[in-house]
Order: structure tokens, then C-alpha cells, then sequence
């Protein structure tokens, strides 16, 4: 099946974007251990371009020169994070923060080279103002099969004894700045139908469905990898479905022919006792002839036993020659279903022992991811607690509200915070910026410095943190305005 065009574009990590597009030592001994997508041997055939005529060629460099170039065309710091806002109507709205510099990663041809995708990149440029800045084409990317490819499939290759299915793809870093306004470019959904419209004819490619009518969302590049390794597994199981059928009709066969040989032997058996009695029947008439018509008689009568005699041997053995050839059949029907079951026993063990291979590896990447998130944590919470050592002896604010934290958590009979203590609380939180955000942030800050120096048990971690996050959230404002309690 032919490759469709398609092209997703993402605000660029500009931390880990250069390692993969480049294929640094780093990065390469990183992922050696798994080597999940990436196959070295393949990545003589990468190519890239960098745009030496448009700032740095690092991206992290770059970026700080846009920030720059922003407070200086703006007058204002550029707006990196995502904030929220209120609307009209009172909804709180999420402003996205801005992405100056964006990632398209679109689908290439084997064939296609990097005059094809940077053309496509300057088409790009001269009609909304997005500038390349960097175009790398992959070829040594993709998913390693289980087993065999399907028959229609013409891509896949071997690497060494096992099958790879190529991910051809390339990777263009666009500048979405407009550098003489200081603002980001504006692209809406028709200019990007253009855009994958553009890379189709450009790179010569059957245009991809719009998501808009196939409703697919688009993964990255592991979630990816996964789905094709469902699939061939989803192939392989239909595999052996269809060969556990192909047993099922063998055994049937043979049952078959045992059930014709078994009737055969038994019509054998009674054409023999029938000649059995054919032979007491003519012993008996030669007797009674030779006492009563003589020799003439009894060699006529002999003569009709004897060729009736001869008929039945004839037919019985050719039962027996048709029950010799039913048992070679049987007999090679029995050779096939060993060796068909055979062959389905050692592809199982095989597909186990891939099955087991690939789960003991997902479980140490699990859980040396495990231990690394456990170790930042741990190391989060060292630095958080540091901090609200800090606070306490230097911020005279923050130690007020601490402190009254803590005096609420632990008066049994006292429900809530008193006039006070919300204003030591707000003034507190008003010290790491004034949005709601913000506030919810050093809420949880405030919440876990009063239990780390207050030791609170279970009762008072509850009490504690629900109302704190009532003040975060506003309630005791409510409250006051509408002169009565808050509902518990």
C-alpha cells in the first residue's frame, strides 16, 4: 500500500529536538538499550539542511534571540506559559503560551530527497512567512515485525533474521515569528488543508484523509509503534486461527476414514463368515449326493459352489485392498496433523517467548522510569521543603500563614479560618504572583510546609488542605459577601 502524505506540526522541544533530528552519541547511547524504533545500520541513509542564513543554528540559542526580539518590537516579555483569563461571560478561558519556533514531522516517499522537502519548505515561507530553520529526513525509523509481513506488503525489509517495517518521514523546524511585528503567525484550519494539500503535489504523494472526516487522532511516535505492533500481533492470531481450522478439518478427515474402515472391515468380516458357510454347504451336498445321485450331480453342484466360493474371495479381497489403501491414508493423515501441530507448537513457543522478551523489557523501562520519576520526586520535595525552610526564617508573611495552618489542622473544635488568618494566607500567596493559577500553586506549597513542620496526622492533612484550597478557590470571599457559612 502506497504512503500517503501528511504533515503534524507541534510547538519544537528545543531540549530534545536537535539530539533525535541529529543522532548525537547521547542520544544514540540512550535508547541502545531498547533500540525501539531506531535501526543504526540504517542511518547512513539520513540527510539534513540548517538554514545558516537565519540565526543560530542551535535552537535553544535561537530562541532566547526571539525572546529578545519580542520585548524589543513589543515592548512586553513574551508570553511563554499558558495562562488563563475570564471572558465576557465569566468562564475562565485557558490562553495557550507562545510557540516561536514549531516542528512539522510529514511522510516522504523512500525516494525523496532533501531538494523535495526543502522546496516545500520555501512554498511554505513565501506564503504565510514561516521560515525553515533546520530539515532532516529519517529513513532508519519504524517498528520491527513479529513474524513474516502480510503478502501486500511491499515495504518491509530484513535486518539481520528479523523483519523491519520503515517509518519514512522528515522533520522540518519552522521560525513562527514575524520579525518585524515581534508576533507569532496566525495560521488558520484552511491554511493547513493548503499545507497538506502542498506537501501531496510537492513530494508527489496521495493526499491523506483530513481527520475532520476520518476522526483519527494523531500519535506520536511510540504511541505509533505500539499500534503497528498490535496490529501484527492481530495478524498472527488470525494466522493461527485459520491454521487451528486447517487441524480441526484434518482431524475431521481422518475420524471420517476411520469410520469408512471400520464399516469396511465389518462387511469383510461377514463376506468371510458368509464363505465360511458356503463351504460347510457344499461339504454337506457332496455328502448327500454321493449317497443319493452320484458323481454326475456332484460335480455340477461342486462346480456352482465352487465359482460362488471364488466371487467371494474375489470381493473380499478387494475389501481388503480398499482397506489397505484407507489405512495409507490415514497413515499420511496422521503425518500431517503431527507435523502441522508441530509446527504450530514451535511458532507458539516462538510468539511466547517474543511475547515474554518484550514484556520483561517494557517492565525494566518501566521501571527504571519509575525509579527516575521516584528519584525527582524525592528530590522535588527536598528542594520544596529547603524552600519553605527558607520562607519561614526570612518571609515574616509566609511564616503568619504557616502558622495558622497549622493551629487550625490541629484545633479539634474549630471549623474554619478565621478573618486573620485568610488575610496572613492571601497575602502570602499574593507573594508568587497574583493569577489563580499562582495562587493554586503556592497553596499546594503553603499546605505541604505546614504539614512537614506541623507532623500532621490524616484528620488534620484533610482539614488542612480543604481549606486552604477554599481560600485559593475564593469561598471565604463568598462567604463574607454573602454574611453565612460555607457549606461542608
Amino acid at each position: 500500500m502506497a504512503t500517503k502524505s501528511s504533515i503534524h506540526i507541534k510547538p519544537c522541544n528545543v531540549a530534545s529536538s536537535m539530539p533525535h533530528n541529529r543522532r548525537t552519541r547521547e542520544y544514540m547511547r540512550n535508547i541502545a538499550k531498547s533500540r525501539i524504533y531506531i535501526v543504526p545500520e540504517l542511518s547512513a541513509g539520513n540527510e539534513q539542511w540548517v538554514n545558516r542564513n537565519f540565526g543560530s543554528p542551535d535552537l535553544q540559542k535561537h530562541y532566547d534571540n526571539i525572546k529578545r526580539m519580542v520585548k524589543e518590537k513589543t515592548g512586553r516579555a513574551m508570553q511563554e506559559k499558558e495562562r488563563e483569563r475570564k471572558g465576557k461571560n465569566g468562564k475562565i478561558i485557558k490562553v495557550a503560551g507562545c510557540s516561536p519556533i514549531r516542528e512539522g514531522v510529514m511522510l516522504i516517499r523512500p525516494d525523496t530527497t532533501l531538494a523535495d522537502v526543502r522546496e516545500f519548505g520555501n512554498e511554505c515561507q513565501r506564503r504565510w512567512g514561516i521560515t525553515p530553520l533546520q530539515i532532516y529526513l529519517h529513513k532508519d525509523e519504524g517498528h520491527w515485525l513479529s513474524g513474516q509481513p502480510s503478502p501486500e506488503d511491499r515495504e518491509s525489509f530484513k535486518v539481520g533474521d528479523r523483519w523491519f517495517k520503515p517509518n519514512y518521514h522528515a522533520h522540518i523546524v519552522f521560525d513562527w515569528m514575524n520579525h518585524d511585528t515581534g508576533k507569532s503567525i496566525k495560521l488558520n484550519d484552511d491554511d493547513m488543508t493548503t499545507m497538506q494539500n502542498l506537501a501531496s503535489d510537492i513530494l508527489s504523494m496521495e493526499r491523506g484523509q483530513s481527520k475532520a472526516v476520518t476522526g483519527k487522532k494523531h500519535l506520536e511516535r511510540n504511541d505509533f509503534i505500539i499500534e503497528k505492533q498490535k496490529e501484527e500481533m492481530k495478524r498472527l492470531d488470525a494466522t493461527r486461527q485459520y491454521r487451528e481450522h486447517q487441524l480441526e478439518k484434518a482431524n475431521q478427515k481422518m475420524h471420517e476414514a476411520e469410520i469408512i474402515t471400520n464399516t469396511l472391515n465389518e462387511i469383510a468380516i461377514q463376506k468371510e463368515r458368509q464363505n465360511e458357510e458356503l463351504d460347510r454347504a457344499i461339504s454337506e451336498k457332496r455328502s448327500r449326493l454321493n449317497k443319493e445321485k452320484g458323481s454326475e450331480l456332484l460335480n455340477a453342484a461342486v462346480g456352482w459352489a465352487t465359482g460362488r466360493s471364488k466371487a467371494l474371495k474375489g470381493e473380499i479381497e478387494d475389501l481388503r485392498h480398499e482397506i489397505s489403501t484407507h489405512e495409507e491414508t490415514i497413515g499420511q493423515l496422521q503425518g500431517t496433523i503431527r507435523t502441522m501441530q508441530n509446527s504450530h507448537h514451535r511458532e507458539l513457543m516462538k510468539l511466547k517467548s517474543e511475547h515474554q522478551s518484550e514484556l520483561s523489557r517494557r517492565d525494566a523501562v518501566h521501571s527504571e522510569e519509575t525509579m527516575k520519576l521516584k528519584n525527582r520526586i524525592a528530590w522535588q520535595n527536598l528542594i520544596i521543603e529547603s524552600l519553605g525552610f527558607l520562607l519561614l526564617k526570612t518571609s515574616e508573611i509566609f511564616r503568619k500563614a504557616v502558622h495558622g495552618i497549622i493551629r487550625l489542622a490541629r484545633d479539634y473544635y474549630k471549623p474554619r479560618f478565621d478573618t486573620e488568618q485568610v488575610a496572613d494566607i492571601k497575602g502570602a500567596l499574593n507573594l508568587f504572583g497574583e493569577d489563580r493559577q499562582s495562587h493554586r500553586a503556592a497553596g499546594d506549597f503553603l499546605y505541604f510546609t505546614a504539614k512537614q513542620k506541623g507532623g500532621f496526622d490524616n484528620r488534620e492533612q484533610i482539614k488542612a488542605r480543604r481549606e486552604v484550597s477554599n481560600v485559593v478557590e475564593g469561598n471565604y470571599d463568598q462567604q463574607q459577601k454573602l454574611g453565612r457559612s460555607m457549606r461542608r
